[in-house]
């Protein structure tokens, strides 16, 4: 146990309230470093990110597409949400490191109380250790709601659960599951039958090494049906035990989930909760990978995980539990995981974008997994409007669907879902972007109306099935005489043509300044997009200030995450040179800026397209045996380097210089050249400079057309030649001679970095 201290001025040392402990665990001897930090004495520290999540709290609680929460609230006190005593008082308390967690679970839980209680050290930096706490209260005030006019509500409509309705706590809701618990036993091993052999079910009932485990009768005959008769009682047993909050918390949600899908079937309205409930113990003790197509919920006891595993197929989604020996989990993958992770996505919390640190890596992997195959998108009902013609798009999921409106307007196609009700559009937005379609949800002012749009560009940016709805529309439009067929010829190329824009990239303005140089930037007056893109491009490697930079927005004025002239071709680098990561992100990037450029025409094309060349020849050769022949003067060279570097050094007059030496064979002489690079001119422009020895073999004369050949066939340009005073040649490089040089990876860096500290 180590403390840290603080040197004072005198000499004196200050306690500064940390202490770090580090301890050794497990077999091969691993190390974990624990940092017990005096909170009180560093509240502002950790201040600024529970502000970031209380602030993100905000927006999710605003954004629940499930408008009751306690069907979210119960998912998470299945998982990772637990009932505590407290000073003899029954509590909600939960620990986490995640910062999404915390703001998922004060959204719905309005943590009264929350506190740091220690921080581990990560490969990340320092990760606090969250806990939060509240009265059993919440919990009770949720499902006194819900039973009013929510989940539980509905429910009540059905003959035989009417009584629910009066429901006014956590332990009158304990009390009700439990006097219907023959009926979550009955449609458990009903479901069950359907998905498990004898096989698998004897394998998970056979005594193993779980302490919670009973022990099976010796004399038991293993048959199938004393299989199944094990399970019952196994299940049966459950109902004498729902006083017990640590039981009740695992078995409530599953049982409610089988009891709605017995009495009123799969539709939309019942997937919606199911997924509500189910986002909430994903988020807590779950987790999806989209690489592996599973969505995996952890569980304590094994009749818990087979409950969840009946409720899975009672809605279509076939699941195994396994015993993966310090826990049971429930796996369901393939196609019911892709289902599974759309329900999670369409209905969970919303995916929070720009500020990673709320974001929720489980979310953002159950929309790649979700993406993973095609929805069901048509259209109909198309007619003419007063400003043109309209049809309806309806995009669908497993019984989900939302109707959109499509107009044709001018040269534009509009796509728009309004309604009062936020939930609703909520949705709509999260199935456009499944369908590959990034669209935010908007607030008419002074309406209680909400809504989202997507025009053309952003259209042509979904996945394929859309493209081809919406092109259709357009060719019926024509057929019936209702749209000119050359009008229409605009929409229909970009359509048809692909994905204009990479899949969650926004639309990045690409075009030529008046100085003929490649303009790459992305405006938006919303301070979180213009946030998101700014750490997408530092996650690729990308340096703000050096690569790009940043201006937030300010009153209606856009913001601006701007490349800078390197910044396109360190990242076309990097989509070759960079980590895993890195090279995933920049390839994506570079692919769509070029994209984007062949649509703005030739000229910006090929401009794109050399600065990408450039970049990724960056360091992509080696001096040393590189040969070539070069023509200089009518005359042909033939030119072999032996090696070379580069460095930084400091002239007389302060200035920063670029001093680059090769040594090389041209036409069999071997010689060292050197080139000087500085800054000149009012422009700031990068020049280097060399002279011809008149000591080397054949003069002046010979050495500076040497020189020159040799330049050439590193940069492919020619230098130019000067006659100076006293008969001195001198030879002048540019910075396009510069970009030749950095192809090479002795000289790379050096002028990388040159060219950073030097540039204005």
């Amino acid at each position: 146990m180590f403390r840290l201290y603080r040197l004072e001025e005198g000499g004196g040392l200050k306690e500064l309230g940390i202490r770090l402990s580090i301890r050794e665990v497990g077999e091969e001897g691993g190390i974990v470093y624990t940092l017990d930090i005096d909170v009180k004495r560093w509240q502002k520290f950790f201040g600024q990110g529970l502000e970031a999540g209380v602030k993100a709290a905000v927006e999710i609680g605003g954004r629940l597409p499930v408008e009751d929460r306690f069907p979210y609230m119960l998912g998470w006190v299945d998982s990772d949400v637990a009932i505590t005593r407290k000073e003899k008082k029954r509590v909600l308390q939960m620990p986490t490191s995640h910062l999404w967690q915390l703001a998922e679970t004060h959204a719905l839980f309005d943590w009264s109380y929350v506190t740091v209680s220690n921080v581990n050290l990560t490969l990340e930096g320092p990760k606090p250790r969250y806990r939060a706490r509240t009265s059993l209260e919440k919990l009770d005030e949720a499902i006194e709601k819900s039973a009013e006019g929510g989940w539980l509500h509905m429910l009540g409509n059905k003959e035989g659960l009417e009584d629910i309705k009066h429901v006014k706590s956590w332990e009158g809701l304990k009390r009700w599951v439990a006097g219907r618990w023959g009926v979550v036993v009955d449609a458990a091993v009903s479901r069950l039958r359907e998905v498990l052999t004898v096989e698998e079910l004897e394998g998970l009932l056979a005594p193993k090494r779980r302490k919670d485990r009973q022990e099976a009768p010796r004399d038991m005959q293993r048959d199938g049906e004393n299989v199944w008769e094990e399970l019952r009682r196994r299940l049966n047993a459950l109902g004498d035990m729902l006083n017990d909050d640590k039981i009740a918390r695992e078995v409530v949600a599953p049982a409610l989930l089988l009891i709605q899908a017995e009495r009123l079937g799969v539709n939309e309205i019942t997937l919606r909760y199911l997924a509500a409930v189910a986002s909430g113990a994903i988020g807590g003790d779950g987790y999806v990978s989209a690489a592996w197509g599973k969505v995996v919920l952890a569980r304590g006891k094994l009749e818990g995980a087979m409950l969840w595993g009946a409720v899975f197929a009672a809605h279509g989604i076939k699941a195994k539990v396994i015993d993966a020996g310090n826990a049971l989990q429930v796996i369901v993958s393939g196609g019911g995981a892709v289902k599974l992770a759309r329900l999670y996505f369409l209905y969970g919390p919303p995916l929070l974008e720009g500020d990673e640190r709320v974001k929720s890596h489980k979310l953002a992997e159950a929309v790649e997994l979700g993406a993973k195959e095609a929805l069901d998108i048509h259209w109909e009902g198309l007619r003419q409007t007063k400003s043109g013609f309209a049809a309806d798009l309806i995009i669908s999921e497993g019984g989900i669907a939302v109707k959109y409106n499509v107009y044709l307007r001018k040269d534009d196609i509009q796509l728009q879902f309004q309604s009062t009700d936020r939930s609703r559009v909520e949705l709509a937005a999260r199935l456009l972007r499944l369908a590959g379609v990034t669209a935010e949800v908007k607030r008419k002012s002074d309406e209680d109306v909400w809504y989202v749009y997507a025009y053309t560009d952003v259209l042509a940016a979904g996945y394929e099935k859309l493209r081809k709805a919406l092109a259709e529309i357009v060719r019926e439009a024509v057929a019936r005489g209702w749209v000119d067929e050359r009008k229409a010829e605009g929409r229909l190329e970009k359509l048809e043509e692909g994905r204009v824009l990479k899949e969650g990239w926004p639309k990045f303005l690409v075009r030529l300044s008046s100085s003929g140089a490649l303009e790459v930037k992305y405006q938006s007056t919303n301070p979180n997009s213009i946030v998101q893109e700014a750490q997408r491009f530092r996650e690729m490697g990308l340096e703000e200030g050096v690569h790009f930079t940043v201006k937030m927005p300010e009153g209606n004025k856009k913001g601006y995450v701007n490349i800078l002239k390197d910044g396109l071709a360190y990242a076309a680098w990097l989509s070759v040179h960079g980590s895993e990561r890195q090279r995933e992100l920049a390839a994506e990037f570079v692919s769509y800026i070029l994209q984007r450029a062949k649509e703005e025409g030739d000229d910006v094309r090929k401009k794109a397209e050399e600065i990408v060349k450039r970049g990724k020849e960056r360091a992509s050769l080696e001096l040393e045996g590189f040969e070539k022949e070069v023509e200089v003067n009518g005359r042909k060279h033939k030119v072999k380097v032996i090696g070379g570097g580069a460095e930084l050094d400091e002239g007389r007059s302060g200035k920063k210089l670029l001093r680059i030496r090769i040594t090389a064979e041209v036409d069999g002489v071997r010689s060292e050249y050197r080139i000087t690079y500085s800054r000149r001119g009012a422009d700031n422009a990068a020049v280097g400079r060399a002279y011809a020895s008149a000591e080397a073999p054949g003069g002046k004369e010979a050495d500076a057309e040497r020189l020159s050949a040799l330049v050439k066939a590193l940069t492919g340009k020619e230098p130019r030649v000067y006659r100076i005073d006293n008969g001195k040649i001198m030879m002048e490089c540019y910075e396009g001679h510069l970009e030749g040089f950095t192809r090479f990876a002795e000289l790379a860096d050096a002028i990388e970095e040159w060219l950073e500290e030097t540039g204005r």
